[in-house]
């Protein structure tokens, strides 16, 4: 399985895709954790163009080129060889970030970033997790974490609500696959939201 988690900046997707892996290996599964941009040497490199500097340092169409890159070779390199090995492969960020990101929140660019992706990447998750939290929470939660992998937080309370919005509309517009979990309570509260729902 290729299990994803989304969701607006620090809805706490990092600590719930380490969760859900300690869950499943517990549970005899041999897991994969992985993240968006990144996964691989490769992605890695292009994270730090994507994810340090100004706000608007890249358009959203550069934007939609670099990330699709970085999939590519995630794809290539990590969760291609993890599934055809039978692994479990949980990733903290994959496709539908960028239908929301660059999609919908930075520019209407979502037929292109759709395009983008049945060209270049061709594979969707089995089952999304959108962790849904309140804007203003979760700017708060990446201010109070500080580092310089902070450019999208960069770009305000608005540009957040868009995201919220775009997750919000993800989930209702593919029911069969990705899920709203209510990000509410205690980290631990989240995890077994999400088991219940896997």
């Amino acid at each position: 399985m290729l299990i994803s988690l989304e969701g607006i900046d620090g809805c706490g997707k990092s600590t719930q895709a380490r969760l859900l892996a300690q869950h499943l290996r517990e549970a005899g599964r041999d897991v994969v954790l992985t993240r968006e941009p990144g996964g691989s040497p490769g992605a890695e490199e292009i994270r730090r163009l994507l994810v340090e500097g100004a706000g608007e340092r890249w358009s959203a169409e550069t934007e939609c080129l670099l990330f699709t890159a970085a999939r590519r070779d995630h794809l290539e390199r990590t969760i291609r060889p993890a599934l055809q090995a039978g692994r479990v492969v949980v990733t903290d960020r994959f496709a539908d970030s960028t239908r929301v990101y660059q999609g919908a929140a930075r520019g209407e660019l979502r037929d292109l970033v759709d395009r983008l992706h049945a060209l270049m990447i061709g594979v969707e998750p089995d089952r999304t997790f959108v962790i849904d939290i309140p804007p203003a929470t979760g700017l708060a939660r990446g201010a109070a974490r500080g580092g310089a992998e902070d450019r999208f937080e960069s770009l305000g309370l608005g540009f957040q609500e868009r995201l919220a919005r775009g997750f919000r509309d993800l989930a209702a517009e593919h029911p069969g696959r990705v899920r709203l979990i209510d990000g509410s309570g205690t980290p631990e509260d989240v995890a077994a939201r999400i088991r219940a729902a896997l």
